[in-house]
């Protein structure tokens, strides 16, 4: 890759060259990297499944260490040369009911829940069919169809670029919140080097908490269902939405969702949006809702003149590339639609990707 453009390492296929490449295949190896570049005033950009990334046409100038390794190791940490035998439950050994899955941070999402599923561990199966590596679910608690890492994430070890070491956090200790973590909150202190789940042992799904998979799987909400049929949902409910990256189908050409769903005061909510009361008295309402009824409709962009960019033409949550975009237009796309949702109801929607070398 050293002489192509970050558009290769993309799931938008966007961006110009990196000043300087380094393939990372472990955590010792993502450590170095990063470190020799710290200590000569680099730049550092890590780059895993690139899938919640939005990189400027100009590219990176600095070092882009990319992870091209995973693993999965069951009731050990990797480099943890304590014995199993003498872990608990709580941290990071195995028992009848419940299994410690340490995950590298480079190792494939997908490929881990997919495993999950066919091992009988409980807790990520909803979470299927999102791109990216496991290294960046913490930082963004990623969440879809009513479940998060959150709630199956007992530790995170990281490399503190400020400390020069390795600490671990606990979950609890992980700060995290809706599509947040203290991990987003100081990005460039901490790398990721792997992550421990807590997942219950069993054929049933956790509680589906999510209506429409509720409604697929024809449970009710707070009901199970078996592991196996809980994927094939969720990635058949992802590929109607055009969120199973697919390389002939230019809707997968994006960076999932764009924006988040805000929260709001209940006062602020328009009439017919969702509406889902939180605990600090606000309300979390829809952004794929508010986008649609400022008018913006799924393919929105795709009949203007030389259409190299458009929303998804089936979420409106999603904008993609159709073929020789540039991230410039992009960003004009996603302006467009933010100041339109503004103007119609007063509610400024807020990117979910991370803008490298740009910004809204």
């Amino acid at each position: 890759m050293p002489e192509s453009a970050l558009a290769d390492l993309t799931t938008l296929r966007l961006g110009g060259p990196a000043r300087r490449y380094v393939a990372a295949p472990d955590a010792d190896a993502l450590v170095a990297a990063v470190t020799e570049a710290d200590q000569a005033g680099e730049p550092v950009l890590v780059v895993g499944g690139g899938s919640n990334l939005v990189v400027a046409d100009e590219g990176f100038a600095g070092t882009v260490v990319h992870l091209t390794g995973g693993g999965v190791r069951v009731g050990e940490r990797f480099n943890d040369r304590i014995r199993r035998d003498q872990r608990d439950l709580t941290t990071n050994s195995v028992g009848e009911t419940s299994v410690a899955v340490t995950v590298a941070a480079g190792e494939p999402w997908d490929a881990f829940v997919a495993r999950a599923a066919a091992e009988g561990w409980v807790g990520v199966e909803a979470l299927s069919g999102i791109p990216g590596t496991t290294g960046a679910t913490p930082i963004q608690n990623v969440g879809a169809y009513g479940q998060e890492v959150a709630q199956t994430i007992t530790a995170v070890r990281v490399w503190d670029r400020m400390l020069r070491g390795e600490r671990t956090f606990s979950g609890e200790d992980c700060r995290f919140s809706y599509r947040h973590s203290r991990f987003k909150t100081d990005p460039r202190r901490h790398l990721v080097l792997d992550v421990t789940f807590r997942l219950d042992r069993g054929d049933l799904s956790a509680p589906v908490g999510y209506a429409e998979l509720a409604r697929t799987l024809d449970v009710a909400v707070g009901e199970r269902a078996p592991l196996a049929a809980v994927r094939e949902a969720v990635l058949g409910l992802r590929r109607g939405k055009g969120m199973v990256l697919d390389a002939a189908d230019h809707d997968t050409w994006s960076a999932g969702s764009f924006f988040t769903n805000p929260f709001v005061d209940p006062g602020q909510v328009p009439d017919g949006a969702p509406s889902y009361p939180q605990p600090d008295g606000r309300v979390k309402t829809s952004a794929a809702w508010l986008i649609e009824h400022a008018g913006f409709e799924k393919g929105f962009g795709l009949d203007r003149p030389d259409a190299r960019v458009s929303l998804s033409t089936k979420h409106t949550l999603a904008l993609t590339n159709r073929g020789g975009a540039s991230t410039a237009a992009l960003l004009d796309l996603a302006r467009e639609v933010r100041a339109g949702v503004l103007d119609r109801f007063g509610i400024e929607l807020v990117n979910e990707p991370v803008l490298v070398g740009c910004a809204l």
